[in-house]
Parts: structure tokens; C-alpha cells; sequence
């Protein structure tokens, strides 16, 4: 497929994003809640589905309740394991620094609906 546009096949990525945040017990829809990621994507590659992604992790409860993780990074949606920076944060992670890992477990083209797993690795002073 090479030099074909992804927006030919309807592909093309805008829009937002809201996401749950689970105790990390399981990708599953009835985890408990621990907080919500917001942000919004854009069309970020020609060849593949690579998003730009601008997304804020927020604590809702525990210990971090109104603290907040920032990504902003290259999501290759395709690729089996994805890399995005941490770039900062609120409140307790201010000034933090890291990386998180997506796995996607569970894609419906059809809806758009996902379940993606995040890893988080965070430095934060």
C-alpha cells in the first residue's frame, strides 16, 4: 500500500478522546474507576494510522485525586506495543517525566469503541 492515502479507505483520525481510568486490576469495562483521560487526536502519518495524541491522565480518587499525568506523542494505532512521553503534570506529578505503553485488547472498528491498556512509568519530584 505504499503511497496510499489512509483517508481513501476512511481512515482519516480527528476528533477526542474521554476515557475511564481502571484500578489496574484488568483491562476490563467493570474495573473500578480511578480516574479519566481527556484529551484529542489528530492524523499524525500517510502510510499507516499514526496518530498525534495530546491526552491528560486524571486521578478522580486515592491518593492522587485532581492530579494529572500529560502524554503528547506518536500513536502507531496498528503496531502491537506503542511508546508516548510523558511530558508534565498537575498537582503532585508537576514536573514529571516518563513514558507510557499502549496495548490495544479489544478494537471495534465498526463502533470506535477500544479498550486500551496503558502502562505508566512516571518520575515525578
Amino acid at each position: 500500500m505504499e503511497g496510499e492515502d489512509l483517508r481513501d479507505r476512511g481512515l482519516e483520525a480527528k476528533g477526542r478522546v474521554r476515557v475511564e481510568i481502571g484500578d489496574g486490576e484488568g483491562p476490563e469495562p467493570t474495573s473500578k474507576l480511578v480516574g479519566q483521560a481527556q484529551g484529542l487526536y489528530g492524523s499524525a502519518g500517510q502510510q499507516e494510522l499514526d496518530l498525534l495524541m495530546a491526552m491528560n491522565f486524571i486521578f478522580t480518587t486515592g491518593e492522587f485525586n485532581g492530579n494529572s499525568l500529560t502524554i503528547l506523542g506518536r500513536n502507531a494505532v496498528f503496531h502491537p506495543i506503542r511508546e508516548m512521553p510523558i511530558v508534565g503534570g498537575t498537582g503532585a506529578f508537576r514536573l514529571a517525566r516518563g513514558f507510557v505503553t499502549a496495548k490495544t485488547r479489544v478494537l471495534n472498528l465498526t463502533s470506535g469503541d477500544a479498550i486500551i491498556e496503558y502502562h505508566v512509568v512516571a518520575i515525578h519530584y
